[in-house]
């Protein structure tokens, strides 16, 4: 039994549907990544699993208990935390604001999670009373993630990461997120940089229509020649 799955999951927006039987599931501790070309589904599957997309068929598990009909903020009470890929800051208020934020589900003191935060990344700390909206997209991106991560959650799910950001900001967020997913989180991750990616991932699904075209380890789908020609531009 998987700690959190999507089995079977088929829906979409209108009468369309965009996802097709499609499964994705993730263990503790695990990092799970979906890749795919443009307009495969990856991102309506990461929303279909929070809980911000209704599905026509199939369900959601999370340790074992069905959360099928759960809104996002009930999933977040449970232990599932999100990063959108835009708009995941609040540009006026200040990088420690926007951690307190992520808090607001909790009671008691959350000064240890803030402090854990700021240990997984240092630049946060120092710019904890700069407005969001004044840092880097990198260090965006960093105040997201500490902010999902203020919520203690069981599982943590990251759309695009690293969209617009430098190679060098790319490993460091990489970097990062090997480090949450030793702490026994589990992540769930969709990627447009697929080769750099799969390179982390303990799990790879490749996504073709609202499909799974491959499921495989991400070392195996590396490996695979058709996945290397179709989906990474190389050979």
């Amino acid at each position: 039994m998987s700690f959190l799955i999507g089995e079977s999951m088929t829906g979409g927006y209108g009468a369309a549907d965009i996802l097709n039987g499609c499964t994705i599931a993730v263990e503790r501790g695990e990092i799970a990544v979906i890749v795919g070309p443009n307009g495969a589904g990856k991102s309506t599957a990461m929303k279909a699993l929070f809980g911000m997309l209704k599905l026509r068929a199939g369900a959601v598990k999370l340790e074992g208990q069905d959360i099928t009909g759960l809104t996002p903020q009930d999933r977040v009470a449970i232990g599932m935390g999100f990063v959108p890929q835009t708009h995941n800051v609040f540009t006026s208020m200040s990088v420690e604001e926007n951690l307190e934020m992520g808090a607001f589900l909790r009671k008691g003191d959350f000064k240890d999670t803030i402090a854990q935060v700021y240990d997984l990344f240092p630049i946060l700390k120092e710019k904890r009373r700069q407005p969001a909206g004044q840092l880097s997209g990198g260090q965006r991106q960093q105040v997201a993630v500490g902010r999902a991560m203020m919520t203690q959650p069981k599982v943590l799910m990251l759309d695009e990461p690293t969209a617009g950001v430098s190679p060098i900001v790319m490993d460091e967020l990489f970097d990062r997120i090997i480090e949450i997913a030793r702490t026994g989180i589990a992540i769930l991750m969709v990627e447009q940089n697929a080769r750099q990616a799969l390179n982390i991932a303990d799990k790879g699904y490749v996504l073709v229509q609202g499909s799974n075209r491959y499921t495989d380890t991400g070392e195996a789908l590396m490996a695979n020649p058709d996945v290397r020609r179709t989906f990474l531009g190389g050979r």
